[in-house]
């Protein structure tokens, strides 16, 4: 994400009215507008490869998986993100046209100039959404996939999975070898 230099307040509603105009996407965080960047190669091939899966996985049923290009909106008065794969399973967002606000599952993949806040800011208001019941972080440089899933008292706990494991998402009974979200991305530094 990228601050727009010298940008105003919007309202929520200023924002949602102001970015439907605009070519780029932009997130919407405490009035201010960040403009997103560009994704590397790795992190659009994982999200891709998840929301497949994903998408294989719900087929018929009452969930929808969406991609980065639909935002999901945390509270009311927002803010407003693009998660890399989201999933809703919710009646009230089937007929969504601007954003989603029941998810059950969001994944970010993380990159270095937005893992810090994917784990903290973000995360915190992502948990403020009731309808979800996991948060996955997925590293785009190794094969590490960080499940946050919402136990039967209320807190949130970490199930990590690393290579050669089987990554489960309780909140859509879907399970899959971490192989899969990483096929045909290479760790090897760019040249």
């Amino acid at each position: 994400m990228i601050a727009i230099p010298g940008s105003r307040y919007f309202t929520p509603e200023e924002y949602l009215e102001w970015e439907a105009q605009q070519p780029l996407r932009y997130e919407y965080v405490g009035g201010e507008v960040f403009a997103m960047t560009g994704r590397t190669v790795a992190h659009s091939t994982i999200a891709l490869n998840l929301a497949a899966a994903l998408r294989g996985h719900v087929r018929g049923g009452p969930c929808r998986v969406f991609m980065a290009d639909v935002k999901v909106q945390a509270q009311a008065q927002g803010p407003f993100y693009y998660p890399d794969v989201m999933v809703s399973c919710d009646d009230r967002d089937r007929s969504a046209v601007r954003l989603i606000q029941h998810p059950s599952l969001i994944v970010e993949v993380l990159s270095p100039s937005t893992e810090a806040y994917d784990r903290g800011g973000k995360f915190a208001q992502y948990r403020r959404i009731s309808t979800l019941r996991e948060y996955v972080l997925i590293n785009a440089e190794t094969a590490e996939v960080e499940c946050f899933r919402l136990n039967a008292a209320g807190k949130w706990e970490l199930n990590p999975y690393g290579e050669g494991e089987e990554v489960y998402l309780e909140s859509l009974d879907f399970s899959c070898p971490i192989a899969l979200i990483y096929e045909d991305v290479s760790f090897t530094p760019p040249v």
